[in-house]
Order: C-alpha cells, then structure tokens, then sequence
C-alpha cells in the first residue's frame, strides 16, 4: 500500500468516526477498534487527530463530541459540516413565530439553543425547557424560564426521567418545537435517546401547537426511538423544500411547512 492509499483510506476512517461521534454523542476506543478493524494505537492516534481539528473531547477509553459548544465557536468549514448555517436559519425563522405572551417550549438540540439566542432580546415571553444549556442562556433575560426537573443527560444537557415528565404534566404550553434526529413519513418523528424521547412525548401532549424543528440531513431518517407520529404535530420547520412523498403526506395532515430559505 502506498503512503497515498493509506492516508486516504485513515481519512475515511476518520471521518467515519466523526460521523458515529455527531451521530452517538461519544464512542470508545474498542469500538473505533471493532468498527473499522484497526489496532488501538492507531484509534487514539485518530482522537488525537480529530481532537485538534473537530469539537472532539477525549475521555478514559474513548471521546465525545461537544456538538453545543461547536455550534458556537468553530472554524467555518466544520459549521458547514454541522449545517451550522441553515440551524440558524431555521432558528431565526422559528423565532418570528413566536409573538408576546406566549408560552414556548424549546426541547434540546443546537437548532433550539440557537432559537433561545434569538429570543434572548425580546421580553413577554415565557419559556418552558427540560435543557439546562438553553435555561442558562436566557438567564438574565427578560424571559420568564421554566426548566422541567429530570436527570441530566451530558451528551445534550437534557433534563429527562419520571421527575420532569410529571412536572410537564401539570404545564400548558402554547408552541413547543421540537428538535429531532430523523424525519420519515413511516416512522414520524424519532430520536436517538430513549430518555430524550420519553420527556419530548411528555412536552408534546401538553401543548397546543407542535413545530418539529430539522434541517435537510434529518429528512427521511429514522433513529431508533419514536416521540411522535406524523399526525401528532402541527408544523415543520425546516431549511429545503421536503421529499415530494413527506410533502404530500404532510399535506394530507394538514402539516404547516415553513421553509428559512437561503439568504441571497
């Protein structure tokens, strides 16, 4: 093998590795290691590598990815891999949703913390959250915050378990927007994280109005745990107009699309 073909052949494994980073939220030496059939040197030599040019973090026996904090500070090229830009249009679109005197709720994910950035200036607002990140950023606001009790989840700072569900039980939200990791017409809307889903379930039914919140790479995918149908939902935001097929069943929903178009 060539010093060509092996470092083209390291950089595909490498960015296979940011794929299940952005996709899992961490990942293990052994499993880099059973993965991608390379001995254990060579997977921490990759985090090694990945930590100088990604929002990569390294941990005993493995890494994680600070998908948040990368949403804020990163080098260009690697928010056009995050779809840092078309978040912010969503989020900035979400935002003019959202009139005085409404009660919101914002679940968590990049796209929803960049929407409580947006609404941070803005006053007779009332937020209701289960992410502590997003809490912390109105802090100091002239938003009034409600953050749902829970356990905290490290890879998304999301308050989740029984606690915070029957806190939310007790709560009336006018627009809650929902942040996701796949949209499909067979399997609605779906997340990685059990726990994530249950308290996003628990948000949902306690809302008058349901805007799931994605960018294009979240479209006709399904991840492994279900918030919610099709027909549980209300609105789409999104960043490109949908699938002809997702686009005619949310029509016959009755499902508002709202596309942030590019800015020219």
């Amino acid at each position: 093998m060539n010093s060509d073909t092996a470092a083209s052949k390291g950089q595909r494994r490498r960015d296979g590795i940011v794929q299940l980073l952005k996709q899992q939220g961490r990942i293990t030496i052994q499993e880099i290691v059973e993965r991608f059939g390379c001995s254990e040197a060579t997977a921490r030599r990759d985090l090694e590598q990945l930590e100088t040019a990604y929002p990569v973090i390294r941990t005993i026996g493995g890494a994680m990815y600070d998908g948040l904090n990368a949403a804020r500070d990163i080098p260009f090229a690697e928010k056009e891999g995050l779809s840092f830009l078309e978040k912010e249009r969503i989020a900035e679109l979400a935002a003019s949703l959202v009139e005085e005197g409404d009660v919101i709720g914002l679940s968590g994910g990049t796209t929803n913390y960049l929407i409580a950035k947006m609404l941070k200036p803005r006053t007779g607002i009332t937020v209701v959250t289960n992410a502590v990140n997003i809490a912390m950023e109105l802090a100091g606001s002239g938003i009034q915050v409600v953050v749902t009790g829970g356990i905290m989840r490290h890879n998304s700072f999301e308050l989740c378990g029984p606690l915070g569900e029957g806190m939310v039980a007790h709560l009336n939200i006018g627009k809650m927007f929902i942040g996701v990791d796949g949209v499909s017409q067979a399997h609605g809307i779906t997340t990685y994280s059990e726990q994530e889903a249950q308290i996003a379930k628990a948000l949902i039914q306690r809302s008058q109005f349901t805007y799931a919140v994605f960018d294009q790479t979240k479209v006709d995918k399904s991840s492994l745990f279900s918030i919610a149908a099709l027909a549980e939902l209300q609105a789409f935001i999104t960043d490109k107009p949908l699938p002809e097929a997702l686009e005619a069943e949310a029509g016959s929903l009755g499902i508002q699309v709202h596309i942030a178009e590019r800015r020219l």
